[in-house]
Parts: C-alpha cells; sequence; structure tokens
C-alpha cells in the first residue's frame, strides 16, 4: 500500500496526469476547431464554382428532357 501512494504521488508531482489531461483538451478544442475551418472552406469553395456546377446541371437537365422527349416522339408516330 505504501509503494501505490508513493507511485501515485511521484506521478502527479512528474506531471503525468497533467500532461494527459492537456492532451484530451487540446483534442475536444482540436478537432471541433479543424471542423469549422473545414466547414467554412467547403462553403467558400462551393460558393465560388456554384456557377460553373449550375450551368452543368442545366445543360445535363436539358439533355435529358431531350432524351425523354424523344421516347415520346418514337410513340406518336
Amino acid at each position: 500500500m505504501f509503494t501505490v501512494a508513493r507511485f501515485h504521488s511521484l506521478a502527479l508531482k512528474s506531471g503525468i496526469h497533467a500532461s494527459s489531461s492537456a492532451i484530451a483538451a487540446l483534442a475536444w478544442w482540436i478537432v471541433p476547431i479543424l471542423a469549422v475551418l473545414g466547414a467554412i472552406a467547403y462553403v467558400v469553395w462551393v460558393s465560388k464554382f456554384k456557377s460553373g456546377f449550375e450551368n452543368e446541371t442545366h445543360r445535363s437537365v436539358g439533355k435529358f428532357s431531350a432524351f425523354q422527349a424523344s421516347f415520346r416522339d418514337g410513340e406518336r408516330k
């Protein structure tokens, strides 16, 4: 029992417990901060290239509509 108390006291003096909790606290701050920065970067990237994607989408929808219309035209003939 004396050696356990002595080891516990030695561990606290050497800062083993404090450094592990500091690393855990740092992880709880770093992960959300990186997630927020990533989300901001994604929103900026999407808003910057939004017009290019919209043009491609409209072009693709237009081609698909023409494709569907070709089947409707084939039924009428």
